[in-house]
């Protein structure tokens, strides 16, 4: 069938849902934890990462208790249909992924350790799945704001590819792509903004190999 098809394999632009030209709900204003603004523009002197690593309940959480995050937002990322909603994305015929936004102060961190965070908080060899949790809305993905980071994250991922494969794991199937006009970030409903905060005995899909990504241990800064 055409919809189990598209919870293992992305849809053509001209097979995904054609959306919608404004967004279907509306996002708030403050971070439940952090108190900064979720919707940009963001200060200058701050950088954006963004990552999709399964379930973006526990993801979310993962990146808004790290240092030097000035604040983080649920969202959509990689897909073709603009503006989508979750039930929309859960179907696979948006082609996005759960993607959480990064805003950080590269003053007190940096994107190497942004980097380690992300490939060690999830198993990023399991393709269209995150443990129990199945489909390609749940795929692995970088999308990077600067050629400089898709370098930074593809030499990450040949680090981490070869640790995990000295560990018994297979490869690694994280898509690294530029966060291209073509693959815009939307932000998802309000009711998945900080999830666990809200719900702090809410479900967590977020669980990593136990292998220690080589990378992350430069200075912020550097």
């Amino acid at each position: 069938m055409l919809f189990n098809r598209f919870k293992t394999a992305l849809p053509s632009p001209d097979e995904a849902l054609k959306g919608r030209p404004e967004p279907a709900f509306t996002v708030p204003d403050r971070h439940t934890v952090l108190g900064t603004p979720l919707l940009g523009p963001y200060p200058e002197h701050l950088r954006v990462a963004d990552f999709g690593l399964g379930c973006f309940w526990g993801a979310e959480r993962k990146f808004w208790q790290a240092e030097g995050v000035w604040t983080t937002l649920a969202g959509y990322q990689g897909g073709h249909t603009p503006n989508p909603t979750y039930e929309e994305v859960c179907s696979g015929f948006t082609g996005h992924t759960e993607a959480v936004r990064v805003v950080y102060d590269p003053a007190k961190t940096s994107y190497d350790a942004l980097l380690k965070l992300f490939w060690e908080s999830h198993d990023p060899t399991q393709g269209f799945r995150q443990g129990n949790d199945t489909g390609t809305q749940y795929r692995s993905a970088i999308y990077t704001h600067s050629p400089a980071d898709q370098q930074t994250a593809e030499t990450s991922r040949a680090a981490y590819q070869a640790v995990l494969r000295a560990s018994g794991y297979g490869d690694i199937t994280t898509e690294i792509l530029p966060a291209a006009p073509d693959r815009p970030f939307y932000a998802a409903e309000d009711y998945h903004q900080q999830y666990l905060d809200k719900n702090p005995a809410g479900y967590c899909g977020i669980g990593g190999t136990g292998v220690s990504c080589p990378v992350g241990v430069a200075p912020a800064g550097e």
